[in-house]
């Protein structure tokens, strides 16, 4: 039962963002550094890898965020409302919202 939520959130945050892609006419770099606007969400959790939130003597902060993946983020963000407006898809927010 787990691993078919792990599935659908999966799914629904990759749909989410080939979907905002498409909208915003858009593409975000593939593994070779080819422009593409169906990515797959394993790719961008890649990009993701090297972000870090370090805290060192009471000053927190988020360390590594690139021009490009703050780009990414943008797309991930703009489909905030549509899943705020639909109470049964509260939980996605939780992977969507970065610390």
């Amino acid at each position: 039962m787990i691993m078919v939520l792990c599935l659908l959130v999966y799914n629904l945050a990759q749909r989410q963002l080939r979907l905002a892609l498409a909208l915003a006419q858009d593409t975000i770099p593939n593994q070779l550094g080819k422009p593409t606007n169906s990515p797959t969400l394993r790719w961008v959790f890649q990009c993701f890898m090297a972000v870090h939130l370090v805290s060192f003597q009471g000053l927190t902060q988020v360390v590594n965020l690139s021009p490009l993946r703050l780009h990414i983020l943008n797309f991930f963000f703009s489909c905030l409302p549509t899943l705020l407006s639909h109470p049964c898809n509260c939980f996605v927010i939780v992977f969507l919202i970065p610390l």
